[in-house]
């Protein structure tokens, strides 16, 4: 069952990509995929919620391959940060991420909107979390105001460069301008001690867009998983065991995140394994992350 819903999902993305979200038809999804419109409906409740999977599928496989960047390099190298948001970058590009999204900022469907700006704010949170790896926790209170400055300004940059009929400027070319202006502006308003936008903000801006049971558990689980992923990197030294243990994690945001009915017995057998590393078993990050699957996952 879950193979012949992925199997949908990729058909689904395929349609979207050639024809436009608007314009595909759930006809046309049956009939590319191969399915009855009744396991369609028992797959997913509606065509939007088809394109949330799509989307979530994508940002899934993007963000295993962003964080894979992050293995076995330092945190405050700003270089791998270039390289991660070339890989967004590249991502968005293969699957025509901006026209998708534009197609729904201009739709009527609230809830997809609604959507949309939660998958915004959590890449403006990621973003945050990198900058305080790049600048330090000294600059923290200025931090916030300097993510939304270089989103905007990378945005628009890559905006006006690619409506040219013949691009200026190659992408990773448009990320390094933009953070070497960045790396400036840090500087100057950490300086300044000017404020506009407390850090705090995040959450409150996460809370205020709607958000189910589900989606709530899914997002407080990316956050202490990318903790644990980084606690990983930092702590262990020998490449083969930190592998083992990243590729651990993966199994059970795989598992919880692509499963229908996640098999919880193989979620605590891997949740085992991370209790019993030496250099884990003692940390805050392992012992939030187990208190997460505890409350919303394992037996108890």
């Amino acid at each position: 069952m879950y193979d012949r819903k992925q199997q949908v999902i990729q058909k689904a993305h395929q349609l979207f990509i050639e024809k436009g979200f608007q314009a595909t038809s759930i006809q046309e999804i049956l009939d590319f995929s191969g399915i009855s419109k009744g396991t369609f409906y028992n797959y997913f409740p509606s065509k939007s919620e088809l394109f949330k999977e799509v989307f979530k599928s994508i940002q899934t496989t993007h963000e295993r391959e962003r964080d894979e960047l992050l293995i076995g390099e330092n945190l405050d190298d700003i270089e791998i940060f270039v390289n991660q948001l070339d890989l967004m970058m590249q991502s968005n590009h293969k699957n025509k991420l901006f026209s998708l999204v534009e197609e729904v900022i201009v739709s009527n469907d609230t809830e997809l909107k609604q959507f949309i700006k939660r998958i915004q704010l959590l890449h403006i949170k990621w973003m945050y979390t990198r900058f305080l790896d790049l600048f330090g926790e000294e600059k923290k209170p200025y931090l916030l105001d300097c993510t939304v400055l270089f989103f905007g300004m990378m945005h628009q940059m890559l905006h006006f460069n690619f409506i040219n009929k013949e691009p200026q400027k190659q992408g990773i070319e448009i990320i390094r301008y933009c953070i070497n202006r960045i790396r400036n502006i840090v500087n100057d308003v950490s300086g300044s001690h000017v404020q506009l936008l407390n850090p705090h903000l995040l959450s409150e801006w996460l809370s205020d867009v709607h958000d189910d049971h589900g989606d709530k558990f899914l997002n407080d689980f990316s956050q202490a998983s990318t903790i644990l992923r980084k606690k990983i990197m930092l702590l262990i030294q020998d490449e083969y065991e930190k592998m083992k243990y990243l590729q651990i994690l993966d199994f059970i945001q795989e598992e919880l995140t692509n499963t229908k009915i996640p098999r919880v017995f193989l979620i605590e057998s891997s949740l085992l394994s991370l209790t019993l590393c030496p250099q884990l078993k003692e940390t805050k990050e392992l012992d939030g992350f187990h208190k997460l699957l505890s409350k919303y996952v394992l037996r108890t």
